[in-house]
């Protein structure tokens, strides 16, 4: 059969009707070609159209399942749904907190101090900005210069802004195979190929990064990855710089999470010449209040500044401004004391609920990956998950190449409250533990 959405339309049919259900397995493309007497390549563009259209997801070494519903916006993109807990985004706001930042920001309330915040700022900054952007930033023996720091509206914006002074349209940037979903879409937007790049226990393989040659840049996530939540340890970050000066590479470097794991000493320490490290206040402080800071090398201050504007992606000065005055004063030193102290209580919680799972993650982290057991898919644990009130990301939201996802989920710890994260870990452990069909016995 020539046109292949006809076989396609009859598999949707099937899967709406209910006669192939969530998690049920289809049968392997040559059996299926066999079966419906259409030829291989055929069979894979069925398949491929399902995958496209949200009803089924393939995962590497175990086939193509039916999808447990039509996916949403990515989870990482959307807002909080109706979901009671929330373990899908991962952003601490701790109690305490408010009351110390409100405070610090009393003298930008002055009309005089006010009226100045109102005004616009370039990407540079001012030089107090920087001066403090560099306090906060430190780590260890690296130390950025004052003078290559800019600012940019959050985290996110910095990284399009890389993204576009270094990647141009229609070119390829290389990224660990699951990656932070907002680089999936920035990439989309701005017209990039994202090269998916291996990754093991210890991070990205600078060899898989030599064979994926040429690429015109790479994006990695060396502390407290997301969603994999492990951090690259010092032999493999310097046998990855001395990858990337082979290959003669511009480096984004997400720091966004470096807070959490001070002691850590960043990518950019290694190979400052050719790495632009990005950093922003959405976890430090929360994400209704921030503001992104970028250190880059002396040569390429020029296109990353001209990049911000040009995407108006400039900061607020009154974020700016706040942020100052937070680092300057101490307050932004205890709340990110705080929010060490609050993940790894929370790390005690999930490695107590979730004793014998396949759970993995830097004790730091704010988020763990759970490979799921193998009676389980994970579009159709997620879908169990939310019919009891809980909100978790499936890893196809992380996986650069769609349909082909491991079969494990990331769960933010950071959202509820203490009690209510280890009494949602506990209902996950239940449901892990049973059987898909239960779902359905359920409903």
């Amino acid at each position: 059969m020539d046109d292949y959405r006809v076989v396609a339309d009859e598999l949707a049919a099937d899967i709406e009707a209910g006669r192939l259900r969530p998690g049920d397995r289809l049968p392997p493309q040559r059996r299926f070609a066999r079966d419906r007497g259409i030829a291989g390549s055929t069979a894979a563009r069925v398949y491929g159209e399902l995958v496209r259209r949200g009803l089924a997801i393939g995962e590497v070494g175990r086939g193509t399942f039916v999808r447990a519903a039509k996916p949403g916006p990515e989870p990482a993109l959307s807002e909080p749904g109706d979901a009671r807990v929330d373990l899908e985004l991962n952003f601490a706001v701790l109690p305490t907190q408010s009351a110390k930042l409100a405070q610090a920001l009393e003298p930008v309330l002055r009309a005089d101090v006010f009226t100045d915040a109102l005004h616009p700022l370039g990407a540079a900054g001012t030089k107090a900005v920087r001066e403090a952007a560099v306090a906060m930033l430190a780590r260890g023996s690296w130390t950025p210069d004052p003078e290559s720091v800019l600012v940019a509206g959050n985290g996110r914006q910095g990284i399009a802004a890389a993204l576009a002074a270094f990647v141009p349209t229609g070119e390829r940037l290389a990224v660990e195979s699951l990656t932070y979903p907002v680089v999936k879409a920035a990439a989309t937007r701005l017209g990039i190929e994202l090269v998916p790049i291996e990754t093991d226990a210890y991070g990205l393989v600078p060899a898989a990064l030599a064979a994926s040659a040429p690429v015109r840049a790479l994006y990695v996530q060396p502390t407290l990855h997301n969603p994999l939540g492990t951090t690259m340890p010092p032999q493999r970050r310097a046998e990855l710089a001395e990858t990337v000066r082979g290959l003669d590479l511009p480096v984004i470097e997400d720091g966004i999470y470096t807070f959490l794991h001070p002691d850590t000493e960043p990518l950019a320490a290694l190979m400052p010449e050719r790495t632009v490290f990005v950093d922003s206040l959405s976890k430090r402080v929360a994400p209704g209040l921030t503001a992104g800071f970028l250190v880059v090398p002396p040569p390429w201050v020029a296109r990353l500044a001209s990049a911000i504007r040009s995407g108006g992606w400039s900061a607020s000065r009154f974020s700016v401004e706040a942020a100052r005055r937070w680092i300057t004063g101490g307050v932004l030193a205890e709340v990110e004391a705080a929010k060490r102290a609050d993940a790894a209580a929370r790390a005690r919680i999930v490695a107590e609920r979730l004793a014998g799972f396949q759970v993995y993650g830097d004790a730091s982290a704010y988020h763990r990956w759970w490979v799921l057991p193998d009676q389980w898919r994970a579009e159709t644990f997620v879908a169990a998950a939310a019919r009891r009130g809980i909100a978790l990301s499936p890893a196809a939201a992380f996986s650069v190449v769609p349909g082909h996802a491991p079969n494990a989920v990331r769960i933010a710890v950071s959202a509820p409250a203490e009690k209510t994260l280890a009494s949602a870990l506990e209902v996950l452990a239940g449901l892990a533990s049973g059987s898909p069909d239960d779902m359905l016995v359920d409903s």
